[in-house]
Order: C-alpha cells, then structure tokens, then sequence
C-alpha cells in the first residue's frame, strides 16, 4: 500500500528519511489533497534507474531488429575472441 503524506510533514526530515528505507517504495507527497511529489530512498531510485535503462535497451534492441540493424551472434563472437585473443 503506498504511503501518502501531507507536504507540511516534510519537516520531520528524519522520520521521512527512516520511512522512505522502511517502505522500499516511493511516498507520495501531497498539497492542498493533491498529488505533487514522490519521495524515495537512494537504494529504490537506483534500482528504478537500472530497470528503465534496461527496458531503454530493450527498445533499442527491438527496433534494431525490426529494421534489420543485427549482427549473426556465432560472427560476432568470432571476430571478439579473435580480436582480443579469447
């Protein structure tokens, strides 16, 4: 369940820190009983970061394939081990 808390308990900096660690999701902020910022530990932004880059990659791949921009593997790996002598 996601937490939701009013922006004037931004001022309890500590206790949002420790809360943002507990939870391991997003808080969500609110003005006036309006959505208006998340907050979240390092650890989960990190994490969510590595998880967009991969779908990012991901994309990038299928639209390589789509247009035809792919490499046979067993060339590829060959030209790597003879390249740097694996």
């Amino acid at each position: 369940m996601p937490q939701i808390i009013p922006i004037k308990e931004l001022k309890n900096t500590s206790e949002i820190s420790e809360l943002c660690r507990k939870s391991r999701e997003p808080i969500y902020v609110t003005k006036n009983g309006y959505g208006d910022m998340v907050i979240m530990s390092m650890e989960i932004y990190e994490s969510t970061m590595r998880q967009i880059n991969m779908y990012r990659e991901i994309e990038i791949s299928e639209k390589q394939i789509i247009i035809g921009q792919t490499k046979d593997a067993r060339s590829s790996l060959t030209k790597m081990r003879d390249k740097y002598g694996l």
